[in-house]
């Protein structure tokens, strides 16, 4: 088995998860860790995102008890009735300027989950940081990439940095192992300029607006999703309407619903093979009552309540 790096211990588990402070994560169905840290751009702050994962950990406060209590949206409990094992790794010790050494532990925890046969759960961080957690399935290809996200994030660079929150996509289209790119969600203003949107689309990469969606369903992007495929879903939470995530550093009005994001992971694990999770570009500080990270951490629950009925064979 790989080797995993240090993780700083979580304040509680993700609901459902059990903390792994010795690491081992042998026989996990699913691995959750943060990444509080990327890749930093000169002049911009990176550290608002420290906490996040912490916040989505505590945000269902008593309920996170609940496991066994029947959950609606995906018809089941959360972890199949026992039948489905979640570690909590806790955060990967990255810091704010340190972004050669931050990608490093990344994709080093992101391989280890995978040779452990599980599927990794991360939570960012800001949006450089799945440009690393991409990478650590090079030997798990091929992938296709789901991105929710208000940006297509196409640029080659920015402000000298090409491995920042504006190029992932951009650096994701180069990895052999990458070879379907879904980008759902996009609306409004962001650092694309024609030229970036062009490349993308010569590239094969589909770009469903977030309009596209509102008028046609979510099928508006299922279709472009090969039946089987192995997919990584990586969630930016400005994909979300301003409206119920405003704890984010670009909130944009008509962005999707939360049921609209719970359809699109109902049809991920449906029509494909789910095998990786990340969400980023959450803001704690931005989020005073607490409701955006309950959105947040209720989006991931599905996540896992969907994958745990997958793997045992439910219909849910």
């Amino acid at each position: 088995m790989a080797d995993l790096p240090t993780f700083r211990p979580p304040e509680t588990a993700f609901m459902g998860a059990t903390f792994a402070a010795d690491r081992d994560i042998g026989g996990a169905n699913a691995v959750l860790f943060g990444a509080p840290h990327g890749t930093p751009y000169p002049g911009i702050d990176n550290q608002g995102y420290a906490e996040a994962a912490n916040a989505l950990r505590r945000s269902f406060g008593t309920d996170a008890d609940w496991i066994d209590h029947w959950n609606f949206d995906f018809d089941g409990t959360l972890l199949n009735d026992g039948g489905y094992r979640l570690i909590d790794l806790g955060d990967l010790e990255t810091e704010p300027l340190a972004g050669e050494g931050n990608r490093q532990v990344i994709e080093q925890a992101t391989r280890a989950v995978l040779a452990a046969g599980a599927m990794p759960i991360m939570i960012g961080g800001d949006d450089s940081v799945p440009i690393p957690f991409f990478s650590g399935f090079a030997d798990h290809g091929p992938i296709t990439i789901v991105q929710v996200d208000a940006h297509i994030d196409w640029r080659d660079e920015r402000r000298g940095e090409p491995l920042g929150f504006s190029s992932t996509m951009r650096r994701a289209s180069e990895m052999p192992h990458v070879t379907g790119i879904v980008q759902v969600g996009m609306r409004g203003f962001g650092s694309a300029r024609r030229r970036e949107v062009d490349i993308a689309r010569e590239w094969g990469a589909k770009i469903v607006p977030a309009n596209a969606i509102h008028h046609s369903g979510i099928d508006a992007a299922l279709r472009h999703v090969e039946p089987g495929a192995r997919c990584v879903l990586t969630i930016d939470c400005d994909g979300l309407d301003a409206a119920i995530m405003p704890a984010v550093m670009a909130p944009t009005p008509g962005g999707l619903t939360y049921l609209q994001v719970l359809d699109l992971i109902a049809g991920l694990t449906a029509k494909a093979d789910l095998v990786g999770v990340d969400m980023i570009e959450f803001v704690p500080e931005l989020d005073p009552q607490g409701t955006s990270a309950i959105t947040a951490a209720g989006i991931l629950s599905n996540v896992i309540g969907r994958s745990a009925a997958k793997a045992g064979g439910s219909s849910a």
